[in-house]
């Protein structure tokens, strides 16, 4: 049944004025909808049987105008349905012009989640998810488009263009994680409604593909340690891959912004930045070592990462990409001479913690033997409900 879009005066509602509200009515498969214009026109005013403002009524013209606009609209949208073959309802129909008045748009909401990130100094996820709408910006042209837009169809043709670029499929996934996060702020803030949401059709988990183990053996740490070397760089990546080894495999970002104030009764204390879970580890011998390696008596810093210079929370972050970036490259040229079997990194040295407690016979309840990001939260979970003498003891097996 086609669809056929009108308006009237709907006299089964009397405003105490004795108007009546002026409505546009959507039929379709014997259903019908109401939808108000906002304009309420006394009866004698109305023409019933042409369905139109008689020549008397007050502000005819800009009525008729607002009637003609409004047909349009309807009009104009039920074609686009029928020339894309695409099923809709009265319903469907009315919430589509509806959420096409909305102001926030997907550009708009995605520069309104990235400005929050920063506020909430969440920097790092900032910059992924500008990261993503700079991709979404190059593949749509622009972004002044309707979170309704985004459907099942539009999603499979981003993927394409993804894939197009070259892009291993757990970066693919990566954005696609983002962009439903954006979605579902979308959704809870009643931008759009829950019946849109693409996700249920189009699964992103189909996108990922297991990442390959990142760790190495407990010798093969040992032959780190005793890598011997006279280039300061690449000395000082050494101990940054043996600090995050010894100290429950703390993330790189997390070591940057460590001071003398995350020290507390010989134990490292600090709060996740990425998950904000209170961290309280035993501090090694050799972990202790490397602190007053690297003390300086001008910076409030544990290393060398941060200076007196970045006061910025971007400074910081792109401080902070400088600088694991620069790490890595010799970590990495460590482990092509000692032969090892995968690039070595600092987050190598965070699996690899994971690792060696586990064949050491440590309880999968205190450490999970991935510290990726599907069980990273579960694993500080599991950390934060243990007491300090069980972390203690499982901690000996390090060295």
């Amino acid at each position: 049944m086609n669809a056929t879009v009108n308006i009237l005066l709907f006299k089964s509602k009397t405003l105490a004025d004795g108007s009546h509200p002026l409505m546009i009515r959507i039929c379709k498969d014997n259903k019908k909808k109401y939808k108000s214009l906002g304009v309420s026109i006394q009866p004698q005013f109305w023409d019933f049987e042409k369905n139109k403002p008689r020549r008397n009524c007050p502000n005819k013209d800009a009525i008729q105008t607002l009637i003609s606009a409004k047909l349009n609209e309807y009009t104009e949208q039920i074609i686009v349905y029928k020339s894309t073959d695409k099923n809709f309802t009265v319903a469907s129909l009315a919430d589509k012009i509806d959420s096409s008045q909305q102001a926030t748009t997907v550009n708009e909401l995605f520069k309104l989640s990235i400005d929050r990130l920063k506020i909430a100094r969440r920097t790092g996820y900032a910059l992924s998810v500008q990261q993503v709408y700079n991709s979404l910006l190059e593949y749509n042209q622009h972004l002044d488009i309707y979170f309704t837009d985004i459907d099942v169809v539009w999603l499979k043709q981003y993927e394409l263009y993804l894939r197009s670029k070259e892009l291993s499929d757990n970066t693919i996934a990566i954005r696609f994680r983002t962009l439903r996060a954006i979605y579902n702020i979308a959704v809870e803030e009643k931008i759009v409604k829950p019946e849109y949401y693409p996700f249920k059709n189009y699964k992103v988990s189909k996108l990922s593909r297991e990442t390959p183990k990142r760790s190495i053996t407990k010798s093969d740490v040992e032959a780190i340690l005793s890598y011997r070397t006279e280039h300061e760089y690449t000395i000082f990546a050494i101990d940054l891959f043996l600090f995050t080894y010894l100290m429950g495999g703390i993330n790189f970002v997390d070591i940057a912004y460590l001071t003398r104030d995350n020290i507390i009764d010989d134990r490292l204390i600090y709060s996740r930045r990425k998950t904000s879970k209170l961290i309280k580890l035993p501090l090694q011998d050799k972990a202790i070592e490397l602190i007053d390696k690297y003390r300086q008596f001008d910076n409030p810093y544990l290393f060398p990462i941060f200076s007196k210079f970045h006061k910025t929370d971007q400074q910081k972050a792109n401080r902070v990409h400088k600088v694991i970036t620069k790490v890595n490259k010799y970590l990495k040229a460590v482990g092509e001479e000692l032969g090892l079997p995968i690039d070595l990194t600092t987050y190598v040295a965070r699996h690899t913690y994971a690792t060696v407690l586990k064949r050491s016979g440590v309880n999968t309840s205190i450490i999970s033997e991935s510290l990726g990001h599907s069980s990273e939260k579960v694993t500080q979970i599991y950390l934060d409900s243990f007491e300090n003498s069980q972390i203690d003891e499982a901690m000996k097996n390090l060295l």
